[in-house]
Order: C-alpha cells, then sequence, then structure tokens
C-alpha cells in the first residue's frame, strides 16, 4: 500500500519536475551572482547622496531618480536572499520516501517558493540591466572631480547666506549670549604667556560664529593685541591657500606689502613667513567653522609659542576636532547652549517685530508665537530665520497659526528657512557612512520623542549598522557610534546616569526634519501618523507607526517592511489581534510599546529573520512553542509576566532578555545553553528547582546586567559561584524572598572571584553585617542596599570606593542611631539618599567630606528631629530633600546654614511642608 502511494505521489510530481527543472537548474549559482551584485550596489550607494548633489542643477534631479531606482533594486534583492533563506530553513530534514508521503502539501510549497525565487531573481536582473544601461547618462566621476576643484581653498568658497549674516549681526539683535561672551572675554584677557586656545563647540545654527565675532571686534580686545585675523575654515580648505590668506590679511591690517613671491610659496616657505611676522606679537586668530580632525596638523607650526599671551579661537560642531588643536596643553573649550525659552522670545520678538509695535509682540499674538519659538527649541538660527520670515507677514493671529500648523511645508518652500536645512544638511553629508543610517534612524521616533539609549542601539545592531571591531562587543562598538553623532552636535542628550553614560537621547525639532527628508529621498523610513496615512507610496523598508488608528493594516501592508515600531500611547489599541501580518515575514525589527497586548502572536515563528522584538503588555503571556523558530533573535524584551518555554534555549544568538518577571521554570536545564547572553532582568527564583537554574547561570560567562528576584538563604553558595564565573558583570541586581512585614530573607554571598568589571549593585535582603567583598569593588558607581539590617555603620567601610558617585541606604538598611561621614570620605559622591530607617536619629557631616555632593534626599525618618550637623560644608550642595522627618522647628540659624543650597524642601512627619522664614 505504501509502495502505491509513493508510486502515486511520484506520478504526479513528475510533469511538475519537469516543467520546473529548466527554471530551477543553476537558482544556486543565481543566487551567488545576485549576492555579488547586491554588494557592488552596496559599495555605490555609500555615496550615492553625494554623488547625486555633485551632478548640480541640471542633471541632480535625473541621477537622484536613478539612485533610488538602483536603492531599489538593492531591496528587491534583499526580499530575494532572505526569501531564499527563508526556504532553505523550512526544508525537511529526512528526505526518504516517508518523508514524500508526510510532506506531499510541502512538496507542492516548496516548488512553489522555488519558482518565486528564481523568477525574482530573474526579473531583478532584467531591471538592473535597464537600470546600468541608464547609468550611460550619466558621467559621475567628472562631475565628482569638477566638484571637488571648485571647492578647494577656503577663501574662494562663497559662504552661505546664514554663515555670512551670522558675521554681521547688529549687536542689538545679539540675545542669550552675554554669560558666555563674559567667559569669552575673560580668557582672552587671563595673564597666561603661553598662547591659549579657546574652542566654542555648538550644534549648526547654535550661534558659534556671531558670539565669536563679538569678541573678536570688541574695541578691547583690538586695543589689547597686535594684529588680529579671521579666517573661515568650512568643510573643504587648501593648508596652502589657508595660510596665504592668513599672510594677506595680516599684511593688509598694518598697510604693509606682501611679499612678491607669496603667490609661488609652499606650505614650508609660508609657515615660516607667519611664524617670522607673529615672532614678537600678541596675536588673536580665529579658525572659523573647522570641520576636519586633522587641520590643526597643517596650522600648528604657524601659530606659534611666542610667549606673548596669544589666543587661538576654534569653533567647530565635532568635539573630536578639539582633541589635536592643543598648545602647552592648554585648551579651554565653551560648549554653547540652547537659548532658554525666555532668551528665545526675546529674539523672536526683535526679529519679527523690527519695524514695528517697537519690538513687542502684540497681546493677541503671544500665544501663538509662544507656540513657534518652542518649536525653535532654543537655536538661534532657526529663530532669527523664522522671526525674520514672520516680519513680513501681517500679523493676524489666523495667518500666523496657519504658519506654525505648515512649518514643515514653508521650511520646504521659503529660501530663508530652506538655508537652516542646508546648513544642518552639511553636517549630515559629512558623516562616514556607518553613521548616517544611525542618524537617519531617529526619523522612526515622533518629533521630540526622548529614546533610551540602549533601545535605539539594539535597535541599530539588529538593522546591521554596527559593524564588528576586534576586542569589542556589538553594544560597544554601537555606544561609539552614538557617542559620535552626540560629539557631532547631532543628536541630544536628554538624560545621564550617574556614571555620567547616556540614559536617553533625541534630536532637535529642525534635524528631525531634515532627517525625514533625507529619509523620503533615499527610501529608508515612513512614519504613519493621523494625517498621513493616504500618502504612502513606492517601497517602505523601515515603518513608524504614531498614531493610535485601529484600521492601520489594509494601508500599510507590504512585503519589503523590515522594521516596524508602534510608538501610541499605553491606552491604544494594537492593530493585529492574534497574527502578524504575513506580508510582514521578512521584519528584523518588531517594537511595539502599548499596553493591551492579551495574547502572543500564534504565527510568530513565521518571523525567522526577527532579531529585535519588543512587546508591551499588562497581562501574564504565555510565550509559544514556536519561538524556537526565531534562529536570529538578539533581542527579546517583553513588558509583562512570562513563562519562558524549554525551546527557547534554542536561542544561540539571543542577547537581551528582559521582563517584568521572568519564570525559567521550563529552563532548569537549558539556561546555561544560552551562552550569548549579556542582560538577563527580573528572573523569579521563587519554585522548586531554582538551584538547577542558578547553576546554570554560571555558564553565562558574557553576563553583564543580571538581575535576580526571590533568591533565597540556601541559594547563597551555589550564586556566588555563579556570580564569581561572570567576569563581565557590570549590573547586579539581587533581591531576596520576603520573610514578614519587618525582615527579608538573608542573602549569603561570598563573591572570591570579583567582578572587576562592577559598575552597579543592589542587594535588598538581610545582611546583618556588610560583605567584605564590597569595598574591593573599586570601580562601583552606584550601590544601593535595602533591608539589609545593619547594626554597624557602613560608611568606615565604604568609604574607600573611590569611584562611588550614588549611595542609597533604604527600607531598614541600617539600624544605627548616627551615620558620620568624617573629613576626606567620599570624594567624588554626587548623589545620597537616606530612606526609611527607623532608628536614625542624627547625620553628622565634618568639614571635608562630601565636596562633590549635588543631591541629598533623606526620606522617612521617624526618629530625625534636626537637620544634618555641617550641611554649611556641602557647597556644592544643589538639592536638599528631607520630606517626613520629625523635626518641627528650624531655628535661623539652621536656614542660615543652607541658603547656598538652590532648591531646598523640608517637611515634617505629616508631610506639611516647612517654609523658610527668608524666602
Amino acid at each position: 500500500m505504501a509502495e502505491m502511494a509513493v508510486s502515486f505521489a511520484i506520478d504526479k510530481l513528475l510533469p511538475l519536475l519537469t516543467e520546473e527543472t529548466k527554471l530551477l537548474r543553476g537558482v544556486h549559482k543565481e543566487f551567488s551572482d545576485i549576492k555579488a551584485e547586491l554588494e557592488s550596489i552596496q559599495a555605490f550607494l555609500k555615496d550615492a547622496d553625494k554623488r547625486a548633489v555633485a551632478e548640480g542643477n541640471n542633471t541632480g534631479e535625473g541621477v537622484k531618480i536613478w539612485v533610488r531606482q538602483l536603492r531599489e533594486a538593492a531591496f528587491q534583492i534583499e526580499d530575494i536572499i532572505d526569501n531564499y533563506m527563508m526556504y532553505v530553513e523550512q526544508q525537511p530534514r529526512n528526505p526518504g520516501c516517508a518523508a514524500l508521503l508526510n510532506n506531499f502539501s510541502h512538496l507542492f510549497k516548496t516548488l512553489k517558493q522555488r519558482h518565486q525565487i528564481a523568477s525574482g531573481i530573474q526579473d531583478i536582473k532584467s531591471s538592473l540591466c535597464g537600470i546600468k544601461e541608464r547609468s550611460k547618462d550619466y558621467s559621475f566621476q567628472q562631475s565628482l572631480d569638477q566638484g571637488s576643484s571648485n571647492s578647494r581653498g577656503s577663501q574662494n568658497a562663497k559662504l552661505h547666506p546664514l554663515r555670512e549674516a551670522a558675521l554681521y549681526i547688529d549687536e542689538a539683535d545679539v540675545v542669550g549670549f552675554e554669560e558666555p561672551r563674559k567667559t569669552l572675554m575673560d580668557w582672552m584677557f587671563e595673564g597666561r604667556e603661553d598662547p591659549t586656545v579657546l574652542s566654542v563647540v555648538g550644534m549648526g545654527g547654535q550661534g558659534k560664529t556671531t558670539l565669536v565675532k563679538k569678541v573678536f571686534d570688541n574695541k578691547d580686545v583690538i586695543a589689547h593685541f597686535d594684529c588680529r585675523v579671521w579666517i573661515t575654515v568650512s568643510q573643504t580648505y587648501d593648508v596652502e591657500e589657508l595660510l596665504r590668506d592668513m599672510l594677506l590679511k595680516l599684511y593688509k591690517q598694518k598697510g604693509d606689502n606682501p611679499p612678491q613671491n607669496i603667490n609661488q610659496m609652499d606650505q614650508r616657505s609660508l609657515t615660516e613667513e607667519l611664524t617670522n611676522y607673529l615672532k614678537q606679537k600678541r596675536y588673536v586668530v580665529v579658525f572659523d567653522d573647522v570641520w576636519s580632525e586633522k587641520f590643526w596638523d597643517g596650522i600648528k607650526f604657524a601659530v606659534i609659542d611666542n610667549k606673548s599671551g596669544s589666543k587661538i579661537f576654534i569653533t567647530t560642531w565635532k568635539e573630536k576636532v578639539l582633541v589635536s588643536c592643543k598648545i602647552s596643553s592648554f585648551t579651554k573649550v565653551l560648549n554653547l547652549q540652547p537659548l532658554t525659552p525666555e532668551q528665545s522670545l526675546k529674539l523672536f520678538n526683535k526679529r519679527a517685530f523690527k519695524f514695528e509695535y517697537g519690538g513687542c509682540c502684540p497681546e493677541e499674538l503671544i500665544g501663538i508665537a509662544n507656540e513657534i519659538v518652542q518649536k525653535c527649541q532654543g537655536l538661534p538660527l532657526a529663530i532669527v530665520a523664522i522671526g525674520g520670515l514672520l516680519s513680513t507677514k501681517e500679523k493676524h493671529v489666523f495667518e500666523w497659526q496657519r504658519f506654525s500648523e505648515n512649518l514643515s511645508a514653508e521650511l520646504k518652500k521659503d529660501t530663508h528657512l530652506m538655508g537652516i536645512k542646508e546648513v544642518l544638511g552639511l553636517s549630515y553629508d559629512d558623516l562616514p557612512y556607518y553613521l548616517k543610517s544611525c542618524l537617519l534612524y531617529f526619523g522612526m521616533y515622533a518629533e521630540d520623542y526622548e529614546v533610551k539609549s540602549t533601545r535605539v542601539i539594539r535597535q541599530w545592531i539588529a538593522e546591521g549598522f554596527v559593524k564588528e571591531e576586534r576586542g569589542k562587543t556589538l553594544e560597544e562598538v554601537a555606544k561609539g557610534y552614538l557617542t559620535e553623532l552626540i560629539h557631532r552636535s547631532l543628536v541630544q542628550v536628554s538624560s545621564l546616569k550617574i556614571g555620567g553614560k547616556v540614559k536617553s537621547c533625541r534630536v532637535h525639532d529642525l534635524i528631525h526634519e531634515m532627517i525625514l527628508e533625507k529619509s523620503e529621498d533615499l527610501n529608508f523610513c515612513t512614519q504613519i501618523s493621523e494625517d498621513s496615512k493616504s500618502s504612502l507610496s513606492g517601497i517602505i523598508r523601515c515603518l513608524s507607526l504614531t498614531t493610535t488608528s485601529n484600521n492601520l493594516t489594509p494601508c500599510i501592508a507590504s512585503s519589503h517592511v523590515r522594521s516596524l515600531l508602534v510608538i501610541t500611547d499605553k491606552e491604544s489599541k494594537i492593530f493585529f489581534e492574534d497574527k502578524l501580518p504575513k506580508d510582514f515575514n521578512l521584519l528584523r525589527v518588531l517594537d511595539c510599546h502599548f499596553g493591551s497586548l492579551m495574547s502572543f502572536p500564534e504565527n510568530l515563528g513565521n518571523f525567522i529573520h526577527l532579531k529585535y522584538l519588543s512587546l508591551g503588555s499588562c497581562e501574564m503571556l504565555e510565550i509559544p512553542k514556536s519561538i524556537a523558530m526565531l534562529h536570529n533573535l538578539e533581542t527579546l524584551n517583553i513588558h509583562a509576566c512570562i513563562e519562558l518555554p524549554k525551546e527557547i534555549r534554542k536561542l544561540g544568538k539571543l542577547r537581551h532578555l528582559t521582563c517584568m518577571v521572568l519564570s525559567l521554570i521550563q529552563l532548569e536545564d537549558g539556561i546555561g545553553e544560552m551562552t550569548s547572553l549579556q542582560t538577563l532582568l527580573n528572573v523569579s527564583l521563587v519554585m522548586d528547582g531554582a538551584a538547577k537554574i542558578i547553576e546554570g547561570l554560571g555558564k553565562l560567562k558574557h553576563m553583564r546586567d543580571l538581575r535576580l528576584i526571590g533568591v533565597r538563604r540556601e541559594d547563597g553558595i551555589i550564586l556566588s559561584s555563579s556570580i564569581n564565573e561572570m567576569q563581565h558583570l557590570e549590573k547586579l541586581i539581587v533581591e531576596s524572598i520576603l520573610g514578614n512585614e519587618s525582615s527579608s530573607e538573608v542573602i549569603d554571598l561570598d563573591l572570591i572571584s570579583l567582578p572587576i568589571k562592577l559598575r552597579k549593585l543592589k542587594l535588598d535582603g538581610t545582611l546583618q553585617k556588610l560583605p567584605e567583598w564590597i569595598p574591593k569593588l573599586q570601580n562601583l558607581v552606584e550601590l544601593t542596599l535595602y533591608s539589609s539590617c545593619l547594626i554597624e555603620d557602613p560608611l568606615k567601610s565604604l568609604n574607600c570606593l573611590q569611584h562611588l558617585l550614588s549611595l542609597s541606604i533604604g527600607v531598614r538598611a541600617y539600624k544605627g542611631l548616627c551615620l558620620h561621614f568624617e573629613d576626606g570620605w567620599f570624594q567624588k559622591l554626587k548623589e545620597l539618599k537616606v530612606t526609611y530607617c527607623q532608628e536614625l536619629r542624627e547625620v553628622i557631616i565634618d568639614k571635608g567630606a562630601l565636596p562633590s555632593l549635588k543631591k541629598l534626599k533623606l526620606y522617612k525618618l521617624w526618629s530625625m528631629d534636626n537637620i544634618p550637623t555641617g550641611i554649611q560644608h556641602l557647597e556644592k550642595l544643589e538639592v536638599l530633600r528631607m520630606e517626613y522627618i520629625l523635626v518641627q522647628n528650624i531655628s535661623t540659624e539652621e536656614w542660615n546654614s543652607m541658603q547656598h543650597v538652590p532648591l531646598v524642601q523640608i517637611s515634617d512627619r505629616n508631610g506639611r511642608s516647612i517654609p523658610n522664614p527668608r524666602s
């Protein structure tokens, strides 16, 4: 019977196989060829945007269209490759007769897939022939050569109108530069004989040129220095021409004739001539708008150290430029900050109402003026340009409201406003290729959106933007990318961790607008909001949803989508119910933050290309066994309580696993197989068999961030052994299982082989005595002790932690009566929190202790009836909060001891605020 079935199956299949043979013959070779073609296209596209710009006004648009076609061809090749890999993954491992019978339908499906792949390859090869034929119409190399030759020499390059305007702005129009200008003036007249490099750093349009020009032209500066010279460097420059320009300006300033052969001098001769000219002079040289990190190498021998107190200014938006710009190791840096809302509005009013209303905003326009100014986010260039444009418009609320609502469109059509994006766009063009995609990815997030650095870094890695570097993890390389974008003033830091690392970041609204425009040109990403759903066209590669609509699936279905971010509020409903749209089967990144996911998508296992999966929920979720199909998954973030199936051990590439509460009960013998894990958060050990799981953790030698919940005393020995194996550990949180209301289970850890890279440690459980290994963690930055029940003052042991920046002692952590900070202790500590220590009566701070402390919080210390003794010694303290304290009255003398602290909040046991009689 079985033989008849096999014979029948073969008879059915033979015609199909014969029909497909010609098409499918050599499909594997053609697949290899098409991969090579993709590599060639990608190499070309690295400079595609610059090539299009280089063509100029006549053919630039044609080149852009051609490059877009080439880019879309690359997308299609990527899809073919991913479909091929999916096809390979789905092939049965046993090709015998039994498999033929069991997989009859699968075989038909396989033939269809192979046909689609082979047809796809043929189609793309035909398309490429047409695209390559059209390439003959464009001479890229010639245009690039012309572009570079036309831009050589900073003195010959025409200044951008906005930069030129910055050199001649009226004194009355300068707003918000009072403090930075005072700082620069103080530096100018410092008594040092050695020449000083004064650097001003800020994003494009921040006002660097305007600020330095006001100092440069100050009458006291003119009188103090023998000669001054201003050189605009810009993106392209020639060192010889720059030195020649300096010489000519210096001679002209004094009315002298330059050497007759100055135009024939080489770099060495020009350097010698400048050195001789400046030898006995106190000079000021401004190098404005420096881009190149090698700039200083070309001019450092010309600006000599003549012990006359000379000053060299550098303005740049790249912090890396400053690394090499040092003379006698003496450099001062001023980082320009955005204007405050008050300063922004003042500058705006000066520009918008320059010729009427006495420079003041009429009452009926105040609201909309504030709204417009807020969109500029403190960027002087934007405020001046927008204010200048509105000065020409009717002063009617309706007119201004319409302008505000259509600001993005105005930026595209008005020549003055377009200049803003041109200035910012130059910074993008200067980026190395690997950083361009990283910056464009911020277009996936809504305007003003603050994204956690860990989130965007892991998404970059999943997208393939981050390249391996020897001796570094991909996460470390990606952090370097983010740091470089910050140093280039293209990404802003929203918040910092206590150790100085970036916690969250964002991009300026105008840079965000520039990113969206670039993304549209490059088919990089598409954002869908309530008012943009109907404007979709072309290939969509990265898709971001910022709308709460439920009916999006029809208008976003696309097999080309590789990344999908759903950024909505927690109350919005998910756009899929039980299944992910099958059109998205090539997804690499799926990031949905919402609070209504009721169950895991049942077809999740079909999305085998997924590398980053983040889903939000408020429910207990059951993870399907099909998750084991996601062999490429690197990040799994589920904002819910979940129990992982044992099949997840097959995810050998998984590096980051985070959940609200994570149960590994099915992984008793399997967690140790997941050796790529670096992050494992909120693992609950409240279960039988926890010992096996803890033992398995010891095999995760790449672990960097570990948080365990529900640790028991009997787990101490085996947990210590496992942690001893984690030599790359940077963060460790251990929370014991709760006992009764007044105590927790003992945490008994004895670490012998210390994780010397540990920066953050939190122990929540009874210690009775401070472990001897904690003071040995010399790289520790944050330490939190909860429920420790310590009898002895822990400060005597902890004060040796030289790099400690944050210390929290809370919730029955200390049962003593007094905390005494002695002279010399905790030199770098910035934050100190003492909370819920019921017996604590007194905090004493000796002079010389805690010299760097900025924040001090004392909370619910029921026995403390006085402010800390020695509070006046904390000269750098910025915030003092004493809340729910036994203290009833504070004397005038005590208030005087706190008068140097900008923010003081004190409340009694009942939470009633105690007012400062001096305020």
